[in-house]
């Protein structure tokens, strides 16, 4: 039973490759937890950086394992997918810092829910994408469905501009606070407390503002994947690298969050760039039968060029502005 789940082959991967990089994500995560943020305390600007260098080390080393063992298109197409990954999710990032905005999470209460939401995020990305899969084995035209919903979703990302969110109408929200004890106030990093009823008297269990926020951040999470799993299939069909450029994107991101919500006001024009990135990935399926297979290196640099792009443009247009702003603009990313 161990050797056939070893050396078996899953979705066209030796089942030892999937269990060596759960392996490592797991050991990541221990030692984030365990030995990084052992105690509740504020996350730095130098140390979010720093935590997202080592994580693009690793993601990195991984990718130039990935060309080494399967070759240089699957390697092209691990970078890309992390990029991609890495570039759409930027904006899960600013939702995320809507939402701990809205709850008033102390700083010092944040990396638990993203590292807990990571977990979510493992579990989740891996339910979609093997559903994307099957859908493509026994459905191989469901790829063009991917494009045109890509497509379309970038153009309505573009129209839409900067529509403020508003949280308080949230369906999830409200259906938690109907259906659950809720605390008015946070009781250190912890989900759920026991205290006293307010009509019986009884010690019950209370959930804090601080599950609301980690239900949230999944909730919203799970939204965003809708785009990016999809994007990433229109890249490659290969579900060993699909997931491993998400998951390994998503942690970086993760970590560089406390320096990125700090300058979210400076990101005004990054959104238009995300949505022509939906855009030319959707586009891609169709144009392969128009001018035939688009190389990894193209994809991956036109990816590059639109990022870089909405990144400059956004810094150059808010040059001079004060970070007082970020307050107004967080609630509308």
């Amino acid at each position: 039973m161990f050797e056939t789940i070893l050396f078996g082959q899953l979705w066209g991967t030796p089942g030892w490759m999937w269990l060596a990089f759960i392996g490592i994500v797991i050991t990541i995560l221990a030692l984030d937890l365990g030995v990084l943020h052992k105690g509740t305390r504020e996350i730095s600007m130098s140390e979010s950086l720093w935590m997202c260098a080592g994580y693009a080390a690793l993601a990195a080393i991984f990718g130039a394992w990935v060309w080494w063992a399967h070759g240089a298109k699957d390697g092209l197409d691990f970078f890309t997918g992390y990029v991609v990954e890495y570039s759409l999710a930027m904006d899960n990032v600013f939702a995320i810092a809507m939402i701990f905005t809205y709850f008033a999470v102390p700083r010092e209460y944040q990396h638990r829910v993203l590292f807990w939401g990571i977990l979510g995020v493992i579990v989740m990305r891996g339910i979609m994408i093997a559903l994307g899969a099957a859908l493509i084995v026994e459905f191989s035209w469901i790829l063009y469905v991917f494009g045109a919903f890509l497509v379309l979703t970038g153009i309505k990302m573009m129209l839409a501009g900067d529509k403020p969110m508003d949280l308080s109408k949230n369906p999830v929200l409200l259906w938690l606070r109907r259906h659950m004890r809720v605390t008015d106030n946070y009781h250190g990093e912890r989900f759920f407390v026991n205290l006293p009823d307010k009509t019986s008297g009884k010690i019950v269990r209370h959930a804090t503002p601080l599950f609301l926020c980690l239900v949230l951040v999944e909730a919203i999470d799970l939204v965003f994947a809708v785009d990016s799993v999809p994007a990433i299939f229109a890249i490659t069909q290969d579900p060993f690298i699909v997931y491993t450029s998400n998951i390994f994107a998503i942690m970086g991101l993760r970590a560089l969050y406390f320096a990125l919500a700090a300058l979210v006001h400076r990101f005004r024009y990054l959104k238009y760039a995300l949505a022509m990135i939906l855009v030319v990935v959707g586009a891609k399926i169709f144009a392969v039968n128009i001018v035939g297979h688009v190389p990894a290196w193209l994809s991956l640099s036109v990816t590059i060029s639109l990022l870089a792009g909405g990144i400059l443009l956004s810094l150059w247009k808010t040059r001079g502005e004060k970070a007082e702003a970020a307050a107004t603009a967080v609630s509308k990313a």
